[in-house]
């Protein structure tokens, strides 16, 4: 595990320290931490979301059943068959 050494005004500092003590934190690293880990989450529902929006926005729906996997492995086949 690595160290990180911040500085922080008095304010944020007093702000982490009542957040310890009124969640139930054992330390100010914990509850550090469990914040960089909601902000990961956070990130990626951020990137899915907008994964989702840009799948909607990208054209008419397909519909995917064996078939369609069907003409995919054919398709594959042929290409490499060709080479």
């Amino acid at each position: 595990m690595t160290t990180l050494n911040i500085s922080l005004p008095d304010t944020m500092k007093a702000y982490i320290d009542s957040q310890v003590i009124n969640r139930g934190y054992s330390t100010s690293e914990e509850y550090l931490r469990d914040l960089v880990r909601k902000d990961q989450v956070h990130q990626a529902e951020q990137r899915l979301a907008r994964l989702i929006l840009d799948g909607l926005e990208s054209g008419p729906a397909q519909l995917i059943d064996d078939n369609y996997w069907q003409q995919k492995r054919n398709a594959l086949r042929e290409r490499h068959q060709n080479k």
